[in-house]
């Protein structure tokens, strides 16, 4: 909007020059003309008059319509013409048709007026012919004609823009859901010609993706649920197995079942999806709680310090996913005690989980937040899993307008800080 009104003002300003341009020429000419008429005329009215009758000649031409006529002393100091081409171009014309040695001023001795010297045998006279003869007026009809066609210009341009943007903030709107994992609204295809096409395919292309998650959970969890009957039948014959044969052998069997199990059980998490859950206003600290209490029944001591009660959208279930997956993976590679605790700022929620474990490179914190990403490192070693647990969590962050963050502790150990929007859009 802010261009396209300096280009009107612009595009003003242009024809009124360009109006004044060609309009100089014409008007000039109809002032000379009339300057030089007044002159013609008083001039003949004083040459056909008697000497002795000039002066009252003179006193009675004075004042009539607007014209002044007085004598003229040509060694006074003559006032040098204003800097305006109209009048420049004005006086041209006027010596034209009165002669080059024909002396003309503005505004002499603070009379305002175009004043115009002549003779009559020796006698020197001015006539002065009244500013509205004379100058150009402002064209202010042109200037209230021009505002007005840039205002209505400025109203269409503003339907125009709000017209087309209306649907082009649809569509980031729903890239944006996209974007997030989750589902995108549909698009109006009955929209501007401009941007329908561009609306039905992104539909389409919504729609394949929509297809492909499907058929992706539908292939993974068929899959899984294949190996998973063969598994518990394993576990099963392992677990019947007699301890004095084949203890050792059994002990380990049993793991590498779990450890399976487990890489399953990611899986399923991580194409289950969580976007169709609900969000309702909660308490963080409601749930950091409800952790604390089933890590207890697991046996596992888990120190909690909590901020004060806040209320903010969430994904109950989603959320309470993210937490077990952080909280296990502490547990898994720490020697210590796990802490979590949160803080409340101005603008966010920050849930840290703090564990004593050996850490992990500056310079992978983030490919770890991707899926099937692992570390071949002290940290991983001789811990089962698919690399899809941090994955999840990171999603479920991005879901809730949040982000995750894998830090290296000074005191030795590893934070993940989830940040949480106080308010989102």
């Amino acid at each position: 909007m802010l261009l396209i009104a300096i280009l009107l003002a612009i595009s003003i300003y242009g024809s009124l020059k360009i109006f004044d341009y060609f309009g100089r020429e014409p008007r000039a000419e109809m002032a000379a003309l009339q300057a030089v008429t007044i002159v013609n005329y008083t001039r003949a009215s004083l040459i056909a008059s008697h000497e002795n009758r000039r002066g009252a000649l003179l006193s009675e031409l004075s004042g009539r319509e607007g014209v002044r006529v007085y004598s003229a002393d040509f060694m006074e100091k003559i006032e040098p013409l204003p800097s305006d081409p109209f009048v420049y171009l004005l006086v041209q014309k006027i010596r034209q048709r009165l002669g080059p040695e024909t002396i003309i001023t503005v505004n002499h001795y603070g009379i305002p007026g175009l004043w115009i010297s002549f003779n009559v045998a020796l006698d020197d006279f001015w006539v002065v012919v009244p500013n509205i003869q004379a100058d150009r007026p402002f064209p202010w009809h042109w200037l209230g004609w021009g505002a007005l066609i840039g205002l209505l210009s400025l109203a269409g341009a503003y339907i125009t823009a709000a017209r087309i943007n209306r649907p082009l903030s649809f569509l980031v709107h729903a890239a944006d859901k996209l974007r997030n994992g989750e589902l995108a609204p549909r698009l109006p295809e009955d929209s501007l010609d401009e941007l329908s096409e561009v609306n039905q395919t992104f539909n389409e292309m919504a729609d394949a993706l929509v297809r492909m998650d499907s058929e992706r959970s539908l292939l993974l969890a068929g899959v899984s649920h294949d190996i998973r009957t063969p598994l518990a039948r394993l576990r099963l014959a392992v677990e019947m197995l007699s301890d004095d044969e084949s203890a050792q052998m059994k002990e380990g069997m049993i793991e590498d079942i779990a450890d399976m199990d487990n890489i399953i059980h990611q899986f399923l998490d991580f194409v289950r999806g969580i976007e169709g859950e609900s969000t309702k206003m909660m308490d963080i600290n409601v749930l950091l709680r409800a952790l604390a209490e089933r890590q207890a029944r697991a046996g596992r001591q888990l120190e909690v310090k909590l901020s004060a009660s806040y209320f903010i959208p969430l994904r109950p279930l989603a959320m309470q996913r993210l937490l077990d997956n952080l909280v296990g993976n502490a547990y898994a590679y720490t020697k210590g005690e796990v802490l979590i605790e949160s803080k409340i700022t101005a603008s966010i929620i920050i849930i840290s989980v703090l564990d004593h474990g050996p850490g992990i490179p500056k310079d992978q914190a983030k490919r770890l937040l991707r899926p099937f990403e692992r570390l071949d490192s002290a940290r991983t070693k001789n811990e089962g899993g698919s690399g899809l647990g941090l994955a999840i969590c990171n999603r479920i962050a991005k879901l809730h307008h949040g982000s995750l963050q894998l830090i290296n502790r000074e005191s030795g150990g590893l934070e993940a800080r989830l940040s949480l929007p106080i308010r989102h859009q």
